[in-house]
């Protein structure tokens, strides 16, 4: 306390409050969104559910518990405890179990599949959370009048665009306005909660799971089909986890405990009560649930909702895939760096494109977010999965749980999630092929880069020489010049190509060899003075090993500058990097399926090209080209 007597908080505090009003904008903007079309699908024709007092605190009441029990429990207090040295999120978590089983091969390959399956199912719901959210925004208009039905569409296309064409310019500056946004939208939405609760104060006893039992042995097997809408309520809830590495687990705790779970949970009670108000209520319970001169205020706060539940969405596919890039997951693709301050945010132009593309069809080719739900829920209840299962294996090794405590804890949640995710699964002749289809390409597109590769590099290892007979056979007859060479090469004991066929053209060799091996960690970063090492072999050459972490981009330059403490001067002005082109043909007895090798070999042509990946100065650059048969 001052000498005024007034109190200050704590530094601690006004921290954590500062993070948890961010962790509202990004980390909450999808799940914040389902307000706007959980209840109204619960209800809808394609349930087959009418609006009863029995249905409606049965439906309230599986939507309660289903926050409960997969959000609160499942994601704020136990897989937030399962950060990669602060980050969250598929890759991850993936990168922490195979990690924690370095020494079962089979295991860390079932973990990986599992890993690609994960991060695949999240590109699929980052086309449908755009498009199904600014949609649902947007359509409150036709609750004032009919007269903008036929351009409910074009406008959320128009947002849409906006939206996709801001990426490049980063989200920094638009990102300080998310929290205090997403912070007023969640105000709002326990007040309008309240407001509803007013009216049918029996509502709240929906809080009782005997509602929700009763309504399950009610319904019987046709459960399925509404439980498919009822897990509408918690899609996004992923992004707990996939950002905590933005904001760590006491801000998204302290955001979802204060203001994000009261907010939610009041709302969905009070589109309840105007429900058992006036069953006809259920065409668009969120809209109706505000009184009427509120309406166009809040179409204009759901729309900013909206894009920024998008956004986070966007940005997430960015970093997801750059992360799969940096481990080898995927191919080589453009990353803009949109911030010098943070890592995090990058931005994928190819990504982009693809997304908008994909986000546009769907708009175009569902029309409204009723028809969008029928194939929304499948990607996001996978992951859901995915996350359940890795984070058991998490359990056991890196917080040494008991195996009875890790059956019963997940194997409880995951019970859950499949039940949801076979309710989800109804949904595949509604439009729920659609995310299945984006994750089965993405998956097929990424396992064959992993297989495509490996063969490259065991042909590659079977035809190289071995590198100390190299070395010892290097004499006085060849040529040596001044200056620096670089090559890249992997781990091993083989001669890199390019420096065999530098010296079958060019019959020379510098004076100095680096023989650069560049290693992505299972671990987000890797400190600065751990990123380089160096070895003297003989005759001038050099072994030199880079390490990243998969949040990094590599920028060899840099790197070999940070040599000059161990003296080994680097002059990059002097240096010159030798970097192999292969050119693949098809190889009368293939290493891969034939149908997989033609894709990898269209992915290896479209790939960035290694000088700028590696951020090599391209006047230093010299191609040395080699024909490789697969």
């Amino acid at each position: 306390m001052n000498t005024n007597g007034v109190s200050h908080p704590a530094p601690e505090k006004q921290t954590l409050a500062l993070l948890a009003l961010g962790a509202l904008g990004v980390v909450y903007g999808d799940i914040g969104t389902s307000p706007l079309y959980a209840i109204r699908e619960c209800f809808s024709a394609a349930t087959g559910v009418a609006p009863t007092p029995e249905n409606v605190l049965g439906i309230l009441s599986l939507v309660f518990w289903t926050v409960t029990l997969l959000v609160t429990l499942k994601y704020v207090i136990l897989v937030l405890r399962a950060d990669n040295r602060g980050e969250g999120g598929a890759i991850a978590l993936m990168s922490l179990t195979r990690a924690a089983h370095a020494t079962r091969p089979r295991l860390r390959g079932i973990i990986l599949s599992a890993g690609l399956i994960g991060t695949a199912l999240f590109f699929g719901d980052a086309m449908l959370t755009p498009a199904i959210s600014v949609l649902s925004a947007v359509e409150g208009l036709e609750v004032a009048t009919d007269i903008f039905k036929p351009y409910i569409a074009p406008l959320a296309i128009g947002v849409i665009a906006a939206l996709f064409m801001t990426q490049r310019r980063g989200t920094a500056s638009v990102g300080r306005m998310f929290g205090p946004v997403m912070c007023a939208w969640f105000t709002i939405l326990g007040v309008l909660g309240v407001y509803g609760i007013t009216k049918h104060p029996e509502v709240l006893a929906a809080i009782n799971p005997a509602h929700a039992a009763a309504f399950v042995a009610r319904e019987g097997w046709h459960v399925f089909v509404p439980l498919g809408a009822v897990f509408l309520a918690i899609t996004g809830a992923e992004a707990l986890y996939a950002d905590l590495g933005h904001f760590g687990a006491k801000p998204i705790r302290a955001a979802w405990f204060a203001v994000v779970m009261p907010g939610l949970v009041l709302n969905y009670f009070g589109q309840g009560a105007i429900i058992l108000d006036d069953p006809a209520n259920v065409r668009n319970p969120f809209y109706l649930l505000p009184p009427p001169v509120l309406l166009y205020p809040m179409v204009a706060l759901a729309t900013a909702a909206t894009v920024i539940a998008s956004q986070a969405v966007i940005s997430g596919a960015f970093s997801l895939f750059n992360q799969a890039i940096q481990l080898g997951l995927a191919p080589r693709t453009e990353v803009q760096h949109t911030s010098s301050q943070e890592i995090r945010q990058v931005y994928l132009p190819q990504v982009n494109l693809a997304l908008f593309v994909g986000v546009v069809a769907l708009i175009l080719s569902f029309g409204t977010s009723s028809d969008l739900a029928a194939a929304y829920g499948i990607a996001v209840s996978g992951t859901m999965v995915v996350t359940s299962a890795l984070a058991a294996l998490a359990a056991g090794q890196l917080w040494h749980w008991p195996r009875p405590l890790i059956v019963g804890v997940f194997g409880a949640l995951l019970a859950i999630d499949l039940m949801f995710l076979g309710a989800n699964l109804l949904k595949v002749f509604d439009g729920g092929w659609v995310p299945i289809v984006i994750a089965a390409a993405i998956y097929v597109g990424s396992s064959t880069w992993i297989q495509g590769r490996q063969a490259l590099y065991t042909k590659l290892a079977a035809e190289g020489a071995q590198l100390d007979d190299f070395i010892h056979s290097v004499g006085p007859s060849l040529p040596r010049v001044r200056g620096t060479a670089s090559y890249m090469a992997r781990i091993g004991e083989t001669v890199p190509h390019a420096l065999l066929h530098n010296i079958k053209h060019n019959k020379v060799l510098h004076e100095r060899v680096l023989l650069m091996t560049v290693i992505t960690e299972d671990v987000p970063i890797v400190p600065r003075e751990n990123r380089v090492e160096a070895q003297a072999l003989d005759k001038g050459f050099w072994r030199i090993t880079v390490r990243y972490g998969f949040l990094q981009s590599p920028n060899l330059p840099r790197a070999l500058m940070q040599l000059a403490p161990t003296g080994l001067e680097i002059n990059i002005h002097d240096t010159s990097f030798f970097l192999g082109r292969v050119t693949l043909v098809p190889a009368l007895k293939p290493l891969i399926p034939p149908w997989r090798r033609r894709l990898y070999f269209a992915l290896a042509r479209n790939a960035a090209s290694a000088p700028d990946f590696f951020r090599i100065p391209t006047d230093r650059v010299v191609e040395v080209g080699a024909q490789i048969a697969l």
